[in-house]
């Protein structure tokens, strides 16, 4: 049998260097979790679809419907959007039916800035009518009707 008696104090600090750091390290994830927030705090205003448009206030209730529907926009400079894409009024009738094809049931929402002329709104109204399409909804912002608080 065989005694070392001098090395024991560094085979006691050799095991204890060779066990492996079991402890976990938050602060990296924690790190990564607080910038994705932010970067999506940023981002998720600017995922608004569609043209800004100040929008009427009124008191109703929000369409139901299956389908995705088909947005037109009219500014308060008169112009006017097919989703995002500029189009002349005298245009839109073709453009409507090339989105849609042969889908005459297609809903669409026209949405009109408040301070535009209400014969502008009607005059889009008229041509998506001229195009066939008869499921034609006008869009409001949900609120008091005239944006005007009642007074006591």
């Amino acid at each position: 049998m065989a005694l070392s008696m001098g090395n024991n104090n560094q085979n006691k600090r050799r095991r204890a260097r060779a066990q492996p750091f079991s402890e976990i390290n938050i602060t990296p994830m924690v790190d990564v979790m607080l910038v994705l927030l932010v970067i999506f705090m940023v981002a998720a205003p600017m995922m608004t679809t569609g043209v800004s448009v100040d929008l009427p206030q009124t008191k109703s209730t929000p369409v139901s419907g299956q389908d995705e529907p088909l947005a037109i926009s009219v500014t308060a400079d008169g112009k006017v959007f097919v989703q995002k894409q500029e189009v002349p009024l005298e245009a839109l009738q073709a453009k409507l039916k090339a989105i849609t094809g042969e889908k005459k049931d297609t809903r669409i929402f026209v949405r009109g800035d408040k301070n535009i002329d209400y014969g502008k709104i009607m005059a889009v109204v008229g041509e998506v009518n001229a195009a066939g399409f008869s499921k034609v909804a006008l869009i409001t912002d949900v609120g008091n009707a005239g944006g005007e608080e009642k007074r006591k």
